[in-house]
């Protein structure tokens, strides 16, 4: 065959390949774990108002059903916009890769951001989470739900 009939057909697979994987290499997937946050620092705006302040959050991620050890971590770091709204992002560190999130949120109560990427077994994730407080003393818990859609 001559080059010119290879050439087109090259293309094409290559474009095949390339829309395949920019899907991600998640699948449709639920991921049910709980936190404990260990650190909280709260970082006050040069100009002494809410808006510019900062928030920095580690916690230790656990899943009960498997075991009474961590499983991993998580950092989230928010910026006040006003009193109480923030922009936040965050990575949660997990045994087979991270996810990386990020949103607005009003409440640490309950709030719901884009999972916006990931490493490893979550490269390329997309989904939301959804965390809901469960327990602010002795130490905040939160119940978190990756819901990944590929």
């Amino acid at each position: 065959m001559s080059a010119r009939v290879w050439a087109p057909a090259i293309v094409g697979i290559a474009v095949v390949v390339v829309v395949a994987t920019a899907n991600g290499g998640t699948g449709p997937a639920q991921i049910r774990i709980t936190d404990v946050q260990t650190s909280y620092v709260r970082v006050p705006a040069a100009n002494g108002g809410p808006s510019g302040s900062m928030e920095i959050v580690k916690q230790r991620l656990y899943n009960a059903a498997r075991s009474q050890s961590s499983i991993g971590s998580a950092s989230l770091v928010c910026t006040f916009l006003d009193a109480r709204a923030r922009n936040c992002n965050g990575t949660y560190v997990l045994p087979k890769g991270t996810l990386v999130v990020a949103g607005a949120i009003s409440s640490r109560l309950l709030y719901e951001v884009a999972i916006v990427g990931g490493t490893g077994l979550f490269d390329n994730a997309r989904g939301t989470l959804t965390v809901t407080s469960t327990s602010l003393r002795p130490r905040r818990r939160e119940l978190l739900v990756f819901r990944l859609s590929g």
